[in-house]
C-alpha cells in the first residue's frame, strides 16, 4: 500500500491552500485528490470579481483566484489527482478510491486535511409541493450551465432564496436578457452579504421580497407559475395571503450543507449546528492525523477567509508529520452563549504555542449596537463592539492565547449583548 505523509481530499481554494501550507512547513510527500476534472473547485464556476482582496490585495474574479493556487501548486511540483473520487477513509487513515485509469485503489496517511467543500440543498429537502417540470434549478448548477457549459436556462426567472449565489445569480440572469421577478426570503433581512444585496439586486432594480415563499410549482413540461405566500415572524405560511406569479424558471438558493459522509466513515464527531467537524484552533478533529478546513468545516462568506483557515490546517498537519506538535494538554470548551449560533473552533488548547487564537461565528439575528463578550467562566477576558451584527455574515473574535494559559474554568463563552463595552 503506498504511503503518503499528506492526502489532502478535495482540490478546491480549502485544499489548495492547505497543501501549499503544509510544503512550506516541510511537509515532502503530498497528494492532493479532486472529484472533479481540474483542480479550483467551485470558483471555476464563479465568473463575478469580488475574490483576493484580502489574500492578494487584488480584486479577482473566481477562476482568477483559482489559477493564482494552481500555479504555486505547480511551481510547488505537488503531485494531483483528478477525476478521482474518494470513496472511503478510515480511522487509521487508510483512503480508498477510485478513478477511470487506475480503478479502486487504496492507500495510507500519515496525516490528512478534508476539503471536501460543500453542496446545495434541493427542492426535495425544502419539500415544495407541485409538479416535477423542468426549469427548476439549483442556484449553482444554474450557474455551472450558464458560466461554464453556455447554456441559458431560463427567461422569467424567481428565486427563492437570497443567499450571496442567489443574490449572484439574480444579476447573472439579468445580465444574460432574463426577466427576475423577484428574489424570495423567508426571514426579515437578505440571507447573503450586503454588498451583493447592493449590487446584485438595488443596481438592477430586482425586487427583494422579504418574509415570503413559494409553496407550490405549477407546470406540466415546464414550469408556468408558482404560488408565492407571505409569512409571519414565526416563519409560517399567512393564510389568505397566496399570490400566483407566472414564470418558466425556479432557481432554489436555500442553503449550504457540509460534505462530510467521507468524514463520518472515519468517525470523525460533527457539529450538529455546522453540520461539518468539531475541530480544536490547530483545526485537528477528534480522529488524530485528521484536519479539517474551509466549507466541509462551516459555510464561510467570503473565500479568503477559507484560504486563512486552510493554511492554518495545513501547518498544523505539517506539526503533526513531522512530531513537532504538542503534545496532551487541557482543552477549553467553546460556548456559544446568548445570541450566537456557533462557534469555531470548538475546543482551544491551553497551552497553546501560537500567540493569538480566532474565534470565527455568526450571530441568530440582525442588530445594531451591539457588543460581542468572550467570557471565560465569569471572568470577561474580550469584549467588541459591533454597529451592525446579522447571520449573513460571519463574525472573527480574536484572543490571547495568554489569557488562557492559567484559566482555572476550562469553558469559554462568546455572548451577543446590549450596549456599550465595559
Amino acid at each position: 500500500m503506498r504511503l503518503y505523509e499528506l492526502v489532502v481530499v478535495g482540490g478546491g481554494p480549502a485544499g489548495l491552500a492547505a497543501a501549499l501550507e503544509a510544503k512550506k512547513n516541510g511537509v515532502k510527500d503530498i497528494l492532493i485528490i479532486e472529484r472533479d476534472e481540474e483542480l479550483g473547485g467551485i470558483l471555476q464556476q464563479c465568473i463575478h470579481n469580488g475574490f483576493g482582496l484580502q489574500v492578494f490585495k487584488k480584486e479577482l474574479t473566481g477562476p482568477e483566484y483559482a489559477e493564482r493556487y494552481m500555479d504555486m501548486v505547480e511551481a510547488e511540483k505537488i503531485p494531483y489527482k483528478t477525476e478521482t473520487m474518494v470513496v472511503d477513509i478510515t480511522e487509521d487513515k487508510v483512503i480508498s478510491y477510485m478513478n477511470e485509469l487506475e480503478g479502486y485503489v487504496t492507500i495510507q496517511a500519515t496525516a490528512i486535511v478534508l476539503a471536501m467543500g460543500c453542496r446545495e440543498r434541493t427542492r426535495g429537502a425544502i419539500n415544495i409541493s407541485g409538479t416535477r417540470p423542468s426549469g427548476v434549478y439549483s442556484a449553482g448548477m444554474a450557474q455551472l450551465l450558464i458560466n461554464t457549459e453556455g447554456f441559458k436556462v431560463g427567461r422569467k426567472v424567481i428565486i427563492l432564496g437570497s443567499g450571496d449565489i442567489g443574490l449572484i445569480m439574480a444579476r447573472r440572469m439579468t445580465l444574460e436578457g432574463a426577466e427576475v421577478v423577484g428574489v424570495l426570503a423567508r426571514g426579515n433581512y437578505a440571507a447573503g452579504l450586503a454588498r451583493n444585496v447592493v449590487q446584485c439586486l438595488d443596481d438592477f432594480d430586482i425586487p427583494l421580497m422579504l418574509k415570503h415563499t413559494i409553496v407550490k410549482i405549477n407546470g406540466k413540461e415546464r414550469v408556468e407559475s408558482v404560488v408565492v405566500v407571505e409569512m409571519d415572524d414565526k416563519k409560517q405560511p399567512i393564510k389568505g395571503t397566496e399570490q400566483i406569479i407566472e414564470c418558466d424558471t425556479v432557481l432554489l438558493s436555500v442553503g449550504l450543507i457540509p460534505e462530510n459522509e467521507l468524514s463520518l466513515k472515519a468517525h470523525i464527531e460533527l457539529d450538529q449546528k455546522t453540520k461539518g467537524p468539531v475541530v480544536d484552533d490547530a483545526m485537528s478533529t477528534n480522529v488524530e492525523g485528521i484536519f479539517a478546513c474551509g466549507n466541509v468545516l462551516h459555510v464561510h462568506d467570503i473565500v479568503d477567509f477559507v484560504s486563512y483557515e486552510s493554511e492554518k490546517a495545513g501547518k498544523n498537519a505539517a506539526k503533526y508529520i513531522l512530531k513537532e506538535a504538542i503534545k496532551e494538554c487541557d482543552m477549553i470548551t467553546t460556548k456559544a452563549g446568548k445570541g450566537i449560533s456557533y462557534i469555531v473552533p470548538q475546543t482551544i488548547r491551553k497551552e497553546n504555542p501560537e500567540k493569538i487564537v480566532e474565534l470565527l461565528m455568526r450571530v441568530r439575528s440582525v442588530g445594531t449596537h451591539k457588543v460581542i463578550r468572550v467570557k471565560l467562566g465569569d471572568e470577561v477576558i474580550r469584549e467588541v463592539k459591533k454597529d451592525h451584527v446579522t447571520p449573513s455574515e460571519m463574525e472573527k473574535i480574536v484572543i490571547a492565547t495568554k489569557a488562557l494559559k492559567d484559566a482555572e474554568n476550562l469553558e469559554l463563552t462568546v455572548e451577543l449583548c446590549e450596549g456599550e463595552a465595559k
